[in-house]
């Protein structure tokens, strides 16, 4: 009976990073298509939106974003966290520094 090879195969470990969604939102449109998306799939979901305006600040650069939005860059961070609960107020100031607008259509 011959014996069992005890040489296993060699394998290449594969590396991983994470993923960014910030990184790809390069331009305007993608910027505003992610936050429409975002708008349409989730409407309800107000912490999700949050997230997916700082991701867009994240790309935009959030110390540029906070200027624009008049916030201190540690308030933009705090309020478009995971726990953050920004107020409608903050949400237009942050969505008017990023360039983006939201939209109302009859549902």
């Amino acid at each position: 009976m011959p014996k069992a090879s005890t040489k296993r195969a060699s394998r290449s470990k594969t590396k991983t990073i994470p993923y960014d969604v910030a990184a790809q939102l390069r331009t305007p449109e993608e910027m505003a298509a992610y936050l429409d998306a975002w708008l349409d799939e989730f409407p309800d979901d107000a912490a999700g939106i949050a997230r997916a305006l700082g991701d867009i600040a994240r790309a935009k650069g959030m110390t540029q974003v906070a200027r624009d939005a008049g916030l201190s860059r540690e308030s933009l961070y705090k309020a478009l966290s995971a726990d953050g609960n920004p107020s409608f107020a903050t949400v237009l100031k942050v969505a008017r520094a990023l360039g983006v607008k939201l939209h109302a259509e009859a549902a």
